[in-house]
């Protein structure tokens, strides 16, 4: 009955959304943790201006994580960023061509039944219009429903807030804020939905604009350690 109810909730609004100028961000992910302390993840993602029409994005990153302890973990990764033209799905020629390097640290923090995890990474990004640095922080807020952590058959809240800024002027460059719920099918399979608005910082476009955002995720245990999960995408 659980799964029915969060089902319902995910999916009802689709219609409205449709009508709307809302975009859609389409996530896959999936991460394995090889031993206690070494994983691998890969993650691809596909978006749209319009809901489910006038794609004009996708990504395909993947690379390794090391967990130091329980709450901390270290992860390096790469990955392709394509952005193409607005006013159709995957219209040429490409606004930006990308590829990216990036090194982050994750610390998790447990607060009776809310999992918290703060996330920092450092960007180096290769573009057709020269090197950049970036840098990012995101807090994220999972919240289990009936249930004391995320396992199986668990429905949980989940809500995040990311920064984004340079080292160079004006320094600060977007905002993000996703607010959504998820259900966890079983111990290795989960998705999750919800609306994230992003802001960007630019002197000549538009400012904001607002997601429908949809994530699949795997997580799978390829040791016997028993560990809590905190389920979130890579991006």
């Amino acid at each position: 009955m659980a799964r029915v109810k969060l089902l319902l909730i995910l999916f009802l609004p689709w219609p409205a959304i449709a009508q709307s100028d809302m975009g859609s961000w389409n996530i896959l992910s999936a991460k394995a943790s090889i031993t206690e302390k070494w994983g691998v993840f890969v993650e691809g993602q596909i978006r749209s201006l319009k809901f489910y029409n006038n794609f004009h994005y996708h990504e395909i990153k993947g690379g390794v994580s090391y967990a130091l302890d329980k709450n901390f973990s270290v992860a390096v990764a790469g990955g392709k960023y394509d952005t193409y033209q607005a006013g159709g799905d995957f219209v040429t020629p490409k606004a930006s061509d990308e590829f990216r390097l990036f090194e982050q640290l994750t610390m998790s923090q447990y607060l009776q039944h809310i999992k918290f995890e703060h996330r920092y990474r450092a960007e180096q990004r290769y573009t057709q219009n020269g090197y950049r640095n970036r840098f990012r922080y995101r807090l994220q807020a999972v919240i289990p429903i009936k249930a004391a952590k995320v396992t199986a058959k668990t429905p949980y809240l989940s809500t995040s807030g990311e920064l984004f800024f340079t080292d160079t002027p004006a320094y600060f460059e977007r905002l993000r804020f996703y607010f959504g719920a998820g259900y966890q099918f079983t111990n290795t399979f989960g998705m999750q939905a919800g609306y994230l608005h992003q802001f960007d910082y630019r002197l000549v476009d538009e400012t904001g604009k607002d997601f429908f955002q949809i994530s699949f995720l795997w997580d799978v245990k390829w040791h016997k350690k028993d560990q809590e999960k905190v389920p979130t995408h890579v991006d």
